[in-house]
């Protein structure tokens, strides 16, 4: 495949998903090798949509590298195909077309050299936007994984144990355990449909759920130390200092923010986490009536309604009282009460 000219060739078909689907198939039946990648600190639903796109791919009889910038979580390493991923800072073709899952932006992947490449770019995050040369958005969908399979049953291709497993693994973990704003009856459905096609829903729970290190039990002692609440909203740090006396590794931070959300009364939680070049990752989490992912994107970040995230610069205390500025303002005027002063 040539090299796209951006200005001719943006399609954005969100709107579309017959059209969508049509036109990715159309590609992938051209070409013959494949880049597929998704967002730097991959999550459930990254890892096991890349997997899963892989496993189409393959029985289309393509070559899929698939390709991201921060290592497997351990909880996912168990995946079907998990260890084919590949770890890097820098992708090289040739390649017909590069495939990117749940990106909302191309920075998110923190992959260099994607310029070259034609790019599928296939999303349902809120803050998602048209940026490849061919757009698939659906931000009513729960996962990617969601939208994978739907292009797996257009492709006529056979939804295998391994596959299900994989995508599975999207649905459980990008709806929290079925508890985000995102689950809906086709939801359930789906997975209905992927325990029928030989996932194991017990052992991937138990795999994702009750498989954690030790380390981040230790980081999430230290991050309830640091917990506050105020209101209908909570949260909860941790500094560079917490993450090395509890041996921490990145992917031990995810989901502690959904320890403060899990209050009772509390609306909204912030997990807000130091990084060493004095910068401040943040996490927020929602029950329904805040909108996070507006606040991110705010914030040069993004996310879904319920879930979502930016970095900001430090030191700790002026992050935190940028962040809950925006909180509380966020609150303020759903309750209808004047905006607080920053």
């Amino acid at each position: 495949m040539d090299d796209p000219s951006p200005a001719e060739t943006i399609s954005t078909i969100a709107a579309a998903p017959a059209s969508a689907i049509e036109a990715i198939l159309e590609v992938l039946r051209q070409g013959e090798r494949f880049l597929v990648c998704s967002h730097s600190r991959p999550d459930g639903d990254a890892v096991g949509s890349m997997l899963a796109m892989g496993m189409l791919l393959t029985q289309m009889g393509k070559r899929a590298d698939l390709v991201t910038a921060d290592r497997i979580p351990v909880v996912y390493r168990s995946l079907p195909g998990a260890g084919g991923i590949r770890t890097a800072l820098r992708v090289h073709g040739p390649y017909d077309a590069a495939i990117l899952l749940e990106c909302d932006r191309p920075e998110r992947t923190r992959l260099r050299g994607l310029e070259p490449f034609f790019v599928i770019n296939i999303d349902h995050h809120t803050s998602g936007h048209g940026w490849g040369h061919l757009n698939w958005i659906d931000r009513e969908a729960a996962s990617v994984g969601e939208l994978v399979y739907r292009l797996i049953k257009a492709a006529g291709v056979m939804v295998t144990p391994e596959l299900a497993t994989c995508l599975y693994t999207t649905v459980l973990t990008d709806t929290g355990g079925f508890c985000y704003g995102s689950t809906q009856a086709s939801t359930f459905a789906l997975a209905q449909k992927l325990v029928k096609a030989g996932a194991d829903p017990i052992r991937i729970a138990q795999d994702v759920y009750f498989s954690v290190a030790t380390s981040k039990l230790l980081l999430l002692g230290a991050a309830l130390g640091h917990l506050h609440r105020e209101g209908r909203l909570a949260w909860l740090w941790v500094s560079h200092r917490d993450m090395a006396r509890s041996c921490a590794a990145e992917e031990d931070c995810e989901g502690i923010a959904n320890h403060a959300l899990s209050i009772a009364g509390v609306e909204a939680a912030v997990f807000l986490r130091e990084l060493p070049e004095q910068r401040i990752r943040i996490s927020m989490r929602s029950k329904g009536s805040v909108n996070v992912a507006a606040i991110a994107e705010r914030l040069g970040g993004g996310g879904h309604e319920n879930a979502a995230g930016c970095t900001l610069d430090g030191p700790m205390g002026r992050a935190l009282d940028e962040i809950l500025a925006e909180m509380r303002n966020e609150s303020a005027a759903l309750a209808g009460d004047p905006p607080q002063a920053s």
